[in-house]
């Protein structure tokens, strides 16, 4: 694929394409503050202490998920258990915010 030709047509075209692109990347940082804001509302009251503890390690500590049971004591499968759990819960609550 990435060796296949692309032909983008008359060069009236390519313009109009650039002037859509230059348009769609304005500045998003007041989406992007408050999708930070709701993300740490819903880490807050969405999940549970275990879920944002395995979450914070994962993500903020960089965590791997065996270093994670390691850490913790528990199996790996419980780790990633309670991982999908937590994204699912914070997708949920966030899909009806933004």
């Amino acid at each position: 694929m990435r060796n296949t030709p692309f032909n983008t047509g008359s060069s009236e075209r390519s313009r109009d394409m650039t002037v859509w692109l230059l348009e769609g990347t304005g500045d998003n940082d007041l989406q992007l503050e408050r999708l930070r804001r709701n993300l740490r509302r819903a880490k807050e009251q969405e999940l549970t202490p275990c879920q944002q503890q395995v979450l914070e390690l994962r993500y903020e500590r960089n965590m791997s998920v065996t270093q994670i049971a390691h850490h913790l004591g528990v199996n790996v499968s419980t780790v990633s258990r309670t991982l999908r759990r937590a994204q699912e819960r914070l997708q949920r609550y966030l899909q009806y915010t933004l």
